[in-house]
């Protein structure tokens, strides 16, 4: 598998319902390459991402697996992200984005045809982020860096208008999520797969239990 430097809670809703579509859609085509995208602060040594890479290289060593630390800039991010896959095929190509990864994941499944999987997804991060412009220090080391004012509008200008191809979806939302509103983010991804979980957190702390369910949406469960 190559790479790239760089509490529990049950499911209340998923499948069939006014807040998804139905879980299952038989088999899927396995993805031969998947992106992993942080979230806002974050970094490649985040938990879930350390979780999947571990269970990516157990499990589908094969899968062609990239996790980048992202730079501030969203508009630099959407660039590097377009750059580095733009030889990877749409039909076999998966990204997974937590909080503001997952921002990202949207528009990068609208932009290129890619599955997607959304985990606790940020929804509108130019509102979020406004009061966060300034100095930042980083979750995972001593690093800060600047949150610059016209981040916001390079926020905008990636934020798809509508979602198409709501079946291209899998949202994973905590109504526990102390940063983000999961009834917005439900809203936002009405229509797709959805799994409503009654608790958790933001971080989703008991996310390992919910990698085998990821891993079937995209065509990687264990046979």
């Amino acid at each position: 598998m190559a790479t790239a430097a760089g509490q529990g809670a049950g499911p209340l809703a998923t499948g069939p319902g006014p807040l998804g579509a139905p879980a299952d859609r038989g088999s899927r085509t396995p993805v031969t390459h998947l992106l992993y995208l942080h979230g806002f602060r974050s970094s490649p040594q985040s938990h879930k991402a350390r979780q999947m890479a571990a269970w990516m290289q157990a499990h589908r060593p094969e899968v062609q697996w990239w996790c980048p630390q992202l730079p501030p800039s969203p508009r630099e991010a959407m660039a590097m992200l377009i750059d580095h896959a733009a030889g990877w095929p749409a039909e076999r190509s998966a990204v997974i984005g937590s909080s503001l990864g997952g921002f990202y994941a949207t528009a990068l499944a609208e932009r290129l045809g890619w599955r997607a999987v959304l985990l606790n997804p940020a929804v509108d991060p130019a509102r979020d982020l406004a009061r966060h412009i300034g100095e930042i220090s980083a979750w995972h080391s001593d690093e800060r860096f600047f949150f610059r004012a016209e981040f916001i509008d390079e926020l905008r200008t990636l934020a798809p208008p509508l979602l198409t191809q709501h079946e291209r979806y899998f949202a994973i939302i905590a109504k526990g999520d102390e940063v983000l509103s999961w009834a917005e983010m439900s809203a936002r991804y009405r229509g797709c797969r959805v799994k409503l979980l009654e608790g958790g957190d933001h971080a989703l702390s008991d996310f390992a239990a919910h990698i085998p369910e990821v891993a079937g949406f995209l065509g990687l469960a264990p046979g």
